[in-house]
């Protein structure tokens, strides 16, 4: 404050006596009060600069001891300052003890920040409110406010400090009806086991005016959390409904298991069955045929803060869409287990063929069986007709078995065998 009034009462003075005196000081006593405010100026024997010099014949009648070199200094009594002066100490003193208020201010709340806060309307400024917090005035912007929710000069706001800044024009706090926490402290005030700590708020999600979920896990295994919470008859959470303007509230059981804990989220729908996808962080929750609009919610709102309060991607199946995709699975499976073993199938015949093309290739063929010497026209088709239909046949068969034939005798058919195993032998 001193160091302000000093500098305040110096630029008041070189405005006064600038002309005549380049070098001012300003000097304030903290204990007294005095001011002294110095003209400064440097002895010598000719005087050049008026402004920043004085003779020793002038200096001398001020201090008989002057020297010229020396800097010697006339003292300026406070009337010489006038009006200027009077002025200029009551601007420092009004702007100092303002900010000194400033900050207090800025302590208190910023100490409140993320608490809630009650005041009173006061105007309208484009589409803000200005609310008086008694000490100051806060700013419930446009966004921060709950659609359809109107105020007049007068009415009476509780809202959630969320912001506090400091501005040239002085502390500005930002308030909200909007923020998730701001029904988390509500619950708090009327929830005597949240304010305690028994009862923990683990997630808010909200449509702000809409719908909101909040989900609540209890340390003490005797208390319910979501009773707690809804209070006798319900009375506990119709006085944050009624805060809210009609904010319908679905008080969720938290859970660490995922399934459990998404199936709640999605009250009051009712859950048939849940499956979940932990590395993409999804579940496909089925419900009864009748439920799905329910578990969906109107324009998918209810599914919409489900998602944003677990933190997973939900994708909902009525019962029957759910069969209808298992018989379409498991078609799709039969369907392909069909095709790959008519693939195998297709392979082995393939390799089968493949073997028996190489064998047909690396033995004689059918044809040559009468390029066996000795073996004219009709005794290839007597063989054909009894069997023998290659060389290799005829050369793997025994005398008895070909001497049975017909019109082939015992000394023919050791020729013919031996014929054939030296064809056989030589290929």
């Amino acid at each position: 404050m001193v160091k302000a009034l000093e500098s305040a009462l110096l630029v008041a003075a070189k405005k006064k006596f600038g002309s005549v005196c380049e070098n001012i000081n300003v000097s304030i006593d903290p204990k007294t009060g005095e001011i002294q405010v110095i003209a400064v100026k440097k002895i010598v024997e000719n005087v050049q600069n008026p402004r920043e010099e004085i003779s020793l014949e002038e200096a001398t009648k001020m201090d008989e001891g002057a020297e010229i070199g020396d800097e010697i200094g006339n003292i300026i009594p406070m009337d010489d300052l006038g009006r200027i002066a009077a002025q200029t100490a009551k601007q420092v003193i009004i702007q100092k003890v303002r900010e000194a208020e400033w900050d207090v201010i800025l302590k208190d709340f910023k100490n409140k920040q993320g608490d809630l806060i009650n005041g009173v309307v006061m105007r309208q400024e484009r589409r803000d409110y200005i609310i008086d917090l008694g000490k100051t005035e806060g700013v419930l912007p446009a966004k921060e406010q709950i659609p359809g929710e109107p105020y007049r000069r007068g009415d009476r706001v509780r809202a959630y400090i969320l912001d506090v800044r400091h501005t040239p024009k002085g502390p500005q706090i930002i308030l909200s009806r909007t923020h998730p926490n701001l029904l988390a402290k509500l619950f708090e005030m009327e929830v005597p086991e949240v304010y305690e700590g028994i009862v923990s708020v683990k997630g808010v999600v909200r449509e702000p005016g809409d719908r909101a979920k909040i989900a609540v896990a209890s340390k003490d295994s005797s208390i319910d959390p979501v009773g707690a919470c809804v209070g006798v008859k319900g009375s506990r959470v119709q006085a944050v409904v009624r805060e809210l303007r009609g904010e319908k509230i679905d008080i969720i059981a938290w859970s660490d298991d995922p399934r459990a804990f998404i199936g709640e989220a999605l009250s009051p729908a009712v859950i048939e069955r849940v499956g979940i996808n932990e590395q993409e962080k999804s579940a496909t929750i089925v419900v009864a045929d009748q439920q799905l609009s329910l578990a969906i919610g109107k324009k998918g709102q209810n599914v919409r803060l489900a998602a944003k309060l677990t933190g997973w991607k939900i994708d909902i199946l009525s019962e029957t869409e759910y069969q209808g995709k298992r018989a379409a699975e498991r078609e799709k499976e039969i369907t392909e287990a069909i095709a790959h073993e008519t693939k195998q199938q297709e392979k082995a015949e393939g390799e089968s063929a493949a073997e028996e093309a190489a064998e047909a290739a690396a033995e004689p063929s059918e044809s040559d069986i009468a390029s066996i010497p000795g073996v004219g026209e009709k005794t290839v088709l007597v063989l054909k007709e009894h069997g023998f239909s290659s060389i290799k046949k005829i050369a793997e068969a025994t005398e008895d078995e070909l001497s049975k034939i017909p019109k082939i005798g015992e000394k023919t058919a050791k020729k013919i065998i031996d014929a054939a195993r030296e064809i056989i032998h030589s290929a």
